[in-house]
């Protein structure tokens, strides 16, 4: 998996520097042909691969020794564009000539050369063992339209469902707190939401919110995020009140009212007590449900009037597998026999039914495929109920197609229980490399379609829609991202700070820094991890040291956040001229330097601002430029910043921003003809016509009416020096 995610970002770097206007570097030619034909041959080879080390927890030795050789390959080649365009760097670290980069090269290609060689012999060796249930279970070809996964969890739900739907409208006056405890996977958040969505339910409260809490929780966040529902606040208004001004003004909000509030995912009971009191007993009937894994918590909120999960029956387990392998249609009748035997192994745990019924669900309906799935199964019998679950979805991670592999274990990047934007996963796994790129489709249409495909093997769960249907968030179970962390720690595709101790972390290429890390295992890990590649923080306090200077991703601020962040110096990090993706607080000057085309690969830069900031005539000529984002962050609507847009340098020296899909955030967005030549495929658009102190501007100094021969436009928001939205599609 690593090292077909190693191969598919080599081949990008190569064809970015071959076609880059400006290209950083000059590479020999036949060497750069010696690269790519061995990288298609190992990626082809990967594509049909089945590793015996899959199932097991140790990485395969064979996809290790071609991941490292990529990985030597990319150093050789990003460091020697470090010294060519960062000079003072080269000369304190040791510059690399085009001699060197040469030597590196030919040391890396015979590196490779052997190990296809070696693959030449051991798919030789396979040939006469090929079979074809391994070829049929390796295409998993078979296309579907999205699965609904609420209307096939509750199968064998009714009685539960009937029971927490009485308990929330029973008509007892006082405040009721309703216990749904049971192991992970079983469900407890499904029953919530499900009996949460109906109509019923919305019209017997006043108000309603659903929050989770995890293991790790701020308590001012859950109740900014609380009263932000209940009262449709913004969060943003909240974000300079204490915890105990938002608690009061929740309480306040809930009073004389009737509210339900869903707390989900608790695991103690000190976060029940910080939030509790803020609650009011209205004597109206208000009802919060709690779901938990731990039955003593479910005790102690309220030991008769809670409800238990229990494991599915085998008529319901086989209903709701049936549910999703044949969507309402028979089962044939020489598969139905196997079929119950896979259910049985799934114990009755809703999500091991529904991730095993989605791996067969995209599988050939043959007898042989089946039979290897039972078979593959069949070892788990005498397992505990939690590392049973864990190995039926690692059964379903294992059957995923290759390019499907890094981009799903990539989702355990993200904090535990936290609501993914699609945006951003496809953001991060485009500037990481993951996506193949397909003629004829862009990278974020082709990520879509991974994400797509994900969902339908149930994999990760559609969280939220956005206005025009499409998904907006995703949520991924506590358990898969339990797997996802356990097979990229084990392939070194990325280290969480704080999971697992230090040990071979200095080959890492991804590091990643939870909220709650201690300063020193922070800096530990900086100095530990020479070689990364990706940055991604939710640390508050962290800090870039001088090796990380091969930097590609830097995700140190959070948009949504209402913490105080880390604000780093950006004349520094556009020294880091491989950065592909950057997201950052900044409040340094009033002017972005003139270095910002430096980082000849940039494709995503967001910024978080409290000021108005002009961006310098370089701005336009980032080619490789996909998505500009600048946010406020000043917690008053009168205050705000933007990102003020040079003019358009002269004719001659145009460069057509191709690649330009979104630009938000801006103010002096000039559409002239200069600006619809240099923008042509631009898809997202939010302006701000904010005008000069003392000088009247008139909508054709921005000749506004052009802006509808931006023919790839499908988002436009315009904003008056009012702030008040002018216009909005």
């Amino acid at each position: 998996m690593a090292a077909y995610a190693a191969l598919v970002s080599l081949m990008q770097i190569l064809d970015q520097i071959e076609h880059h206007p400006s290209p950083p570097i000059s590479m020999d030619k036949k060497q750069v042909e010696s690269l790519t034909d061995i990288a298609v041959f190992l990626q082809e080879f990967l594509e049909g691969y089945k590793s015996p080390y899959a199932d097991g927890d140790e990485a395969d030795p064979s996809e290790m020794r071609i991941a490292d050789a990529v990985y030597a390959a990319e150093d050789a080649i990003e460091s020697h564009i470090v010294d060519q365009l960062v000079p003072a760097e080269a000369a304190s670290a040791g510059s690399s000539t085009s001699a060197e980069l040469y030597d590196s090269l030919m040391k890396v290609i015979e590196d490779m050369y052997l190990i296809k060689k070696q693959v030449i012999e051991m798919v030789a060796a396979k040939e006469q063992r090929k079979t074809q249930v391994s070829a049929s279970l390796s295409s998993s070809t078979k296309s579907s339209s999205p699965f609904e996964p609420n209307s096939t969890t509750m199968v064998g739900f009714d009685d539960v469902m009937l029971q927490l739907m009485d308990k929330l409208t029973d008509g007892r006056h006082g405040r009721q707190a309703i216990p749904i405890v049971g192991m992970g996977g079983i469900g407890k958040t499904f029953l919530a939401r499900n009996v949460y969505e109906k109509p019923l339910i919305a019209h017997h409260f006043d108000k309603c919110a659903w929050v989770t809490i995890s293991q790790q929780y701020d308590t001012k966040e859950l109740l900014c995020e609380i009263l932000s529902q209940v009262d449709k606040v913004g969060k943003e208004r909240l974000g300079k009140m204490s915890e105990d001004e938002i608690g009061v003004a929740l309480h306040k909000c809930l009073s004389y009212r009737r509210y339900l509030v869903v707390l989900d995912d608790m695991w103690s009971i000190e976060a029940w007590d910080k939030i509790q009191l803020y609650f009011p007993d209205n004597g109206n009937g208000s009802r919060i449900v709690v779901t938990t894994r731990l039955s003593n918590l479910g005790y102690q909120l309220d030991k008769n009037y809670g409800l238990e999960m229990k494991f599915m029956d085998e008529i319901s387990s086989w209903n709701m597998f049936c549910k999703i392998v044949f969507r309402g249609k028979t089962c044939h009748l020489e598969l139905e026999k196997i079929g119950k035997e896979i259910v049985e192994r799934c114990r009755g745990l809703p999500l091991s039914i529904v991730v095993m019924g989605g791996l067969l669900e995209k599988m050939e309906p043959t007898k042989e495929c089946w039979e290897y799935i039972r078979g593959s199964i069949n070892s788990l019998v005498n397992l505990e109920n939690d590392k049973h679950c864990l190995k039926i979805l690692k059964l379903s991670y294992n059957h995923l197609a290759v390019y499907l592999k890094p981009c799903y274990l990539y989702l355990g990047v993200f904090e535990e229980d936290c609501k993914i934007r699609v945006s951003t996963v496809i953001k991060l796994w485009i500037s990481e490399g993951f996506v193949k790129p397909i003629s004829n489709k862009s990278l974020e249409t082709v990520a879509k379609e991974y994400l797509d495909e994900l969902v339908e093997r149930n994999l990760i769960l559609v969280h939220k829609l956005g206005l025009t249907g499409s998904m907006k968030y995703l949520k991924m179970h506590d358990l898969l991202r339990d797997l996802c962390l356990r097979e990229a720690e084990k392939e070194r595709f990325y280290h969480v700070v704080g999971q697992h101790n230090l040990l071979g972390t200095s080959s890492q290429r991804c590091l990643v820094i939870p909220r709650n890390t201690s300063k020193k295992e922070v800096l530990d890990a900086i100095r530990s991890t020479p070689h990364i590649r990706s940055y991604i923080s939710d640390y508050e306090r962290d800090q870039l040291l001088p090796n990380l200077r091969l930097l590609r991703t830097l995700q140190a601020c959070n948009k949504f956040s209402h913490t105080k962040e880390h604000e780093y110096s950006l004349r520094e990090l556009f020294k880091l001229v491989n950065l592909r993706f950057l997201v950052v607080s900044h409040k340094e000057g009033l002017q972005l330097p003139s270095s910002i085309n430096l980082p000849w690969s940039l494709q995503t830069l967001i910024v978080k601002s409290p000021k108005n900031i002009n961006a310098p005539v370089e701005i336009w000529n980032i080619p490789q430029l996909r998505h500009v984002h600048f946010y406020v962050y000043g917690w008053s609507t009168s205050t705000y910043g933007v990102l003020h847009l040079p003019d358009s340098p002269p004719r001659d020296n145009i460069v057509i921003m191709e690649n330009l899909q979104t630009l938000k955030g801006v103010s002096n967005f000039k559409c002239d003809e200069m600006m619809l030549r240099r923008v042509p495929n631009i898809k997202k658009l939010g302006i701000i016509y904010k005008e000069d102190e003392g000088i009247e501007s008139r909508d054709d100094d921005y000749c506004v009416h052009n802006i509808e021969r931006l023919q790839k436009l499908e988002s436009l928001s315009c904003k008056g020096h009012d702030w008040k939205t002018c216009w909005k599609r």
